[in-house]
C-alpha cells in the first residue's frame, strides 16, 4: 500500500464520519419535532457504512493472491426509522390529536450523544492517521532527495 491509498482512505472515513455527525446532530435538533414537510413528527435517522475496496487494492490482490486488497469506506444509506415514534399526552399542544396525545420522535439524547463522542473520536483518530501517514511521505522524500 501506498501513502496516497492511506490518505484517500482516511479521506473516505472523514467524509463518511462527518455524514453521520450531521445525522446524528439533525436527530438531536429535532428531538421535539411534531410536523415536518412530509407530516407528522420527525423520523431519526441513521447512517449506514460500507466497505468501499479501491481499485489499486483489488488490482493488487487479484495479482498477487498473497496480498490483500485495502478498502476505504461510504455511505451506503441514510434510513428514516419509521417506527421511531411515541404518544405523549399533552392536550394543550396544538398537534395534540382527539384523544390529547402528540406524536414525537422517539429520540434518545443520552444514546445520540454517546454517538456524536463516537463519530467525532473516529474522525480525530482518522486525522491522527493521514497526518501520520503525510509525515511518513515526506521522510521517505527527505531520503530520497
Amino acid at each position: 500500500m501506498n501513502f496516497f491509498q492511506a490518505m484517500q482512505i482516511n479521506a473516505s472515513a472523514l467524509s463518511a464520519q462527518t455524514v453521520r455527525m450531521n445525522a446524528l446532530s439533525a436527530n438531536l435538533a429535532n428531538v421535539n419535532t411534531t410536523r415536518t414537510p412530509e407530516g407528522g413528527p420527525y423520523l431519526p435517522k441513521s447512517v449506514i457504512f460500507q466497505s468501499r475496496p479501491d481499485f489499486e487494492g483489488s488490482l493488487q490482490q487479484a495479482l498477487f493472491s498473497e496480498q490483500e486488497g485495502v478498502a476505504g469506506v461510504e455511505v451506503s444509506e441514510i434510513i428514516s426509522h419509521e417506527d421511531a415514534v411515541k404518544e405523549v399526552y399533552d392536550p394543550a399542544h396544538p398537534d395534540a390529536n382527539d384523544q390529547g396525545y402528540v406524536s414525537l420522535p422517539d429520540i434518545n439524547v443520552v444514546t445520540q450523544i454517546t454517538d456524536i463522542m463516537t463519530a467525532s473520536r473516529a474522525y480525530e483518530a482518522n486525522v491522527n492517521s493521514l497526518k501520520a501517514a503525510q509525515r511518513m511521505a515526506l521522510k521517505g522524500l527527505e531520503i530520497g532527495g
